[in-house]
């Protein structure tokens, strides 16, 4: 029985031949990396191309909550009303700038890094293609046999009197018609010729990534530079492209009030078309049709059609029509018999046969301040409980249903109110369902006397008014080139080919025979696809025809 005994002899070691308890390995120690080394992997982490797309993926998903969510620049009357309305989630929803979204820190934070991440992982890729494209195909494979695609065929007719140079020459003029860049080898032990083509896949992936970088720069001025504004305009009145114009306007972080091109757009007449054949969409509005003048300075005024989806472009910019509705048009004497307010006064729409909700705030009015609130029926009627409602949007049988008020409306103490509210704390009712008095009931041409000698209120008749917004992106067009040249890019970077080529030429074996001798040479080719390449085998038998045509006489036969 054979027993295995332990050696006693120390190695050489510094440790005397004792190895560490436990078979564990001896301490290694790692270099840290250092402040400069951290910032290095950081770079390298975020210009990797993964992260650009994760970062691309992370920009999608966070634009969601802005369609999800009303947004202030657009519409801060529905960002207040949903504060109201939900007060707790709300200020969460505040408080993480949701509804900023694409104004947010976090938003610009994923903006930022997805620019920088592009420009790191592009540009040295750049680089590196332009020093490939200066480089010469790769050195000839020493056997051409083992390429997935290849073959040979041997010259016996009288193109076997052509030199190797000469034959080398008409090889690679027939490989560059087809697109690929040649280099001719005479002096490798073999001749031969090495051609590649393929390079603008490449270049179309760098445009595509570049056009990216353009499109991200683009949206950047369009919002640091661009601007909208809203404005609701009556028939008769026009919209002056100045700041104290807009009832509502959202700059850029850069804008300035001289980029302000001067125009004007004056609100000629507006037309409704309704649905009157219809039984299932009767009274439903199918066309919006508002007829405006233009004016620009040193131009002549020139007449438009504005119709939605179909914006009116002046001045650099796009006027939009985004609404429309009525009017009524409204006279206010006050205590003093004096005229207090005269004029249009804008009904918001609440629902498709146009009841409209309308307030008038009358500060200027003697002795108390006057106000009102409540709608504006266009085909005025009653239902079964007496409520008056809107039987259809067309102003067959206008009629104004208001409350009436009298005391402070608090605009002189300067602080900012909604137009479309009045504020009924510190005013005292007039005119009410619940008062005996009654509610106002005013129909087109008629006046009515307010209570406790306050005034009266006249409806002289109705206007249309359109909506208008106008938005200033100078950054749209540079997008849509961008935008262009990245899907034109995308479709080289697909459709592009990355194929090499080898060609050789040398002697045939000699193989006597009983009666002559075989002597000739041969010509070898291999092609190799980089990459996945389902057509790389037509090329090898395209490659191998055109050779055969140009040595006439050869034979067919494999070898």
């Amino acid at each position: 029985m054979a027993v295995k005994s332990k050696s006693n002899h120390p190695s050489s070691g510094s440790d005397g031949g004792k190895k560490p308890r436990g078979g564990a390995k001896s301490d290694v120690t790692v270099p840290s990396l250092g402040p400069w080394g951290m910032v290095r992997w950081a770079w390298t982490q975020l210009t990797s191309m993964r992260t650009a797309l994760f970062l691309l993926l992370l920009l999608a998903v966070a634009t969601v909550p802005g369609s999800l969510f009303p947004q202030r620049p657009v519409n801060p009357t529905e960002v207040t009303a949903y504060l109201e309305n939900k007060p707790v989630l709300g200020k969460w929803l505040d408080t993480f700038q949701l509804f900023d979204v694409f104004s947010s820190v976090w938003f610009s934070a994923i903006y930022l890094l997805l620019f920088i991440s592009l420009i790191g992982c592009v540009f040295p890729r750049a680089k590196k293609h332009y020093k490939t494209l200066r480089t010469p195909p790769p050195r000839t494979p020493a056997r051409l046999s083992r390429l997935p695609e290849n073959g040979k065929f041997e010259i016996t007719s009288d193109a076997a009197a052509r030199s190797d140079s000469e034959v080398l020459s008409r090889s690679a003029a027939l490989l560059r018609k087809r697109g690929y860049r040649v280099e001719q080898r005479p002096q490798d032990k073999t001749p031969s010729v090495a051609a590649e083509r393929g390079y603008v896949r490449e270049i179309g992936n760098l445009v595509f990534h570049f056009s990216l970088i353009g499109v991200l720069i683009s949206v950047a001025i369009g919002g640091v530079f661009g601007y909208t504004g809203q404005r609701i305009v009556v028939v008769g009145e026009s919209l002056v492209n100045t700041l104290v114009s807009y009832d509502s306007f959202n700059p850029g972080t850069g804008f300035k009030e001289s980029s302000l091109s001067p125009f004007s757009v004056t609100l000629d007449d507006f037309d409704v078309t309704y649905d009157r054949e219809s039984t299932t969409h009767y009274g439903q509005p199918i066309d919006f049709h508002a007829q405006v003048t233009t004016s620009e300075p040193g131009e002549k005024a020139q007449k438009h059609d504005l119709r939605v989806n179909h914006p009116l472009r002046i001045g650099g910019t796009a006027v939009y029509l985004v609404g429309n509705g009525y009017a009524p048009d409204i006279v206010v004497h006050d205590g003093n018999g004096k005229v207090a307010y005269s004029g249009p006064v804008v009904a918001v729409p609440q629902d498709d046969v146009f009841t409209s909700l309308l307030v008038l705030k009358v500060p200027d009015a003697a002795p108390d301040q006057l106000g009102f609130v409540g709608l504006f029926l266009p085909t005025a009627g009653l239902t079964a409980d007496g409520v008056g409602v809107s039987l259809d949007p067309s102003p067959t049988v206008p009629q104004l249903q208001l409350n009436s008020y009298y005391g402070d409306l608090g605009l002189d103490a300067g602080d900012p109110q909604n137009v479309f509210v009045l504020d009924t704390d510190d005013l005292t009712e007039l005119n009410s369902r619940k008062l005996d008095s009654g509610g106002l009931v005013v129909n087109a041409g008629e006046t009515v006397k307010l209570p406790q000698d306050k005034g009266s209120i006249t409806f002289k008749g109705i206007k249309r008014y359109a909506a208008l917004d106008v938005h200033h992106d100078p950054g749209k067009l540079p997008v849509a080139i961008f935008a262009a040249l990245a899907l034109m890019g995308l479709g080289v970077s697909l459709f592009t080919p990355r194929r090499r080529v080898w060609i050789k030429v040398h002697p045939a074996t000699e193989e006597p025979s009983a009666s002559e001798e075989k002597s000739g040479r041969i010509i070898e080719y291999g092609v190799l696809a980089r990459g996945e390449d389902p057509r790389v085998r037509q090329e090898a038998r395209e490659l191998r025809t055109l050779l055969e045509r140009e040595f006439t006489g050869t034979d067919r036969t494999e070898v």
